[in-house]
């Protein structure tokens, strides 16, 4: 019988610990060719769109998709497992706490390979939900950091974050942009990074803009990067203006950027110095919630969390 797992119970069964395992893992399984990743595709809606994002992970034994409709008085989240041994749907799974943890696990992932070694600051532009597990797993990826500083331009709302986080709060975009690793987790179309902002060595993960229409980075940012990388080229293709409109402007090529999992696998080599700029552009993977949709499965199954259908 497939299992319904509730947002509730997603929390309750998930660390940021698990979501980095079950993000890495699928990162390598990606790069052996044990998974099959198809980008997002959108439709309209009125005041929104609906999303649907699919993968086949054949080590794990499942295929799944995520879904999702956008739309103005809040976004439901979905992920359908199902087991391919058994030709049968394993769970249904509410995924806006699961989206959360991938999220911040990639950039975790990130940083555990990218960042310069024994960085000790974290700063992240932006205050909102998906801001707060990029700090949890980067803490847990990288358990140097000693100090993370925050900015977003409503008061309110930074020092809740704050308050929550234990975090500094910056007066401005360049206190956050200054440390050893960014984090920009906007809502913003247009650039809230600038290059000029940025330290020496700096890594860069920029997870908010899955528009070609929005930027978070400006042309800076890619002119300084050593070492540019994505989760997917295809879908980078597809939705991701921070690497479209410099390519297209001439001051980065697509040869020039490489794919995580190729880093994590140790096919490709990442940062080649304390002084290079990193950037890794994420945009999010169906792959990877299958992959925590598996790993929520199956504590779910050890410690009898859900309802079965």
């Amino acid at each position: 019988m497939p299992l319904y797992l509730t947002e509730a119970d997603v929390e309750s069964l998930l660390t940021p610990a698990d979501a980095l395992e079950a993000v890495e893992g699928c990162l390598r399984r990606l790069a052996a060719g044990e998974v099959e990743n198809r980008p997002r595709g959108r439709q309209r809606l009125e005041g929104g769109a609906f999303a649907v994002m699919s993968a086949v992970d054949r080590e794990l034994g499942l295929a799944g998709l995520k879904s999702y409709a956008w739309l103005p008085n809040g976004t439901p989240f979905v992920v359908l497992l199902f087991d391919t041994r058994k030709a049968e749907l394993a769970a249904v799974i509410e995924a806006n706490k699961l989206g959360q943890l991938r999220t911040g696990a990639a950039s975790g992932v990130a940083a555990r390979h990218l960042a310069r070694s024994g960085a000790t600051s974290l700063g992240v532009l932006g205050c909102g939900w998906q801001a707060e597990s990029q700090v949890q797993c980067i803490r847990e990826a990288v358990p140097s950091i000693e100090k993370v500083v925050a900015y977003c331009r409503t008061e309110k709302s930074l020092k809740r974050f704050c308050r929550k986080l234990k975090a500094e709060a910056g007066e401005t975009h360049r206190d956050a942009a200054s440390q050893e690793i960014v984090v920009t987790a906007t809502t913003s179309p247009d650039p809230v990074l600038r290059g000029e902002w940025l330290a020496p060595g700096a890594l860069v993960c920029a997870i908010g803009a899955n528009d070609r229409r929005s930027r978070e980075l400006d042309n800076v940012v890619l002119e300084r990067a050593a070492f540019v990388c994505c989760d997917s080229r295809e879908q980078s293709k597809l939705e991701s203006g921070d690497l479209i409109d410099p390519i297209e402007q001439g001051i980065l090529d697509w040869l020039e950027v490489h794919e995580l999992q190729d880093v994590v696998a140790g096919e490709v080599q990442g940062r080649q110095g304390d002084d290079d700029v990193a950037l890794f552009k994420s945009n999010g993977l169906a792959a990877w919630d299958v992959a925590i949709g598996a790993m929520a499965l199956e504590r779910a199954r050890e410690r009898g969390v859900g309802r079965e259908l």
